[in-house]
């Protein structure tokens, strides 16, 4: 299946659902690992990282040479955490608010 797909957007919208309603963290870690494979678990990892460094204020080439990822994905990363309504932002606001209970 390739990006322009249709069916690539149904089937993240449907799993996006039934993320949003399961509220068992281990269940829906098992499913990401069960997905996805070991290297793309870390890329996925690594990138939720250098998110959630740049959203602390950790330079681009610090979280480069710390995560060993490109400046691209960094920048990519930076751009999208800015966006107005970022989910990004969103989530890690999520994240405070669940970490500050």
């Amino acid at each position: 299946m390739n990006s322009s797909d249709p069916r690539v957007e149904e089937n993240l919208t449907e799993l996006s659902r039934v993320l949003a309603k399961t509220a068992d963290s281990e269940l829906i870690a098992d499913l990401l690992r069960c997905l996805l494979t070991p290297s793309e678990s870390a890329d996925i990892a690594a990138r939720w990282a250098l998110v959630k460094a740049l959203n602390a204020g950790t330079s681009q080439r610090e979280i480069a040479k710390n995560l060993e990822v490109s400046l691209c994905k960094i920048t990519r990363g930076s751009r999208e955490l800015k966006k107005p309504g970022s989910a990004f932002q969103r989530v890690l606001d999520t994240l405070k608010e669940t970490t500050e209970k």
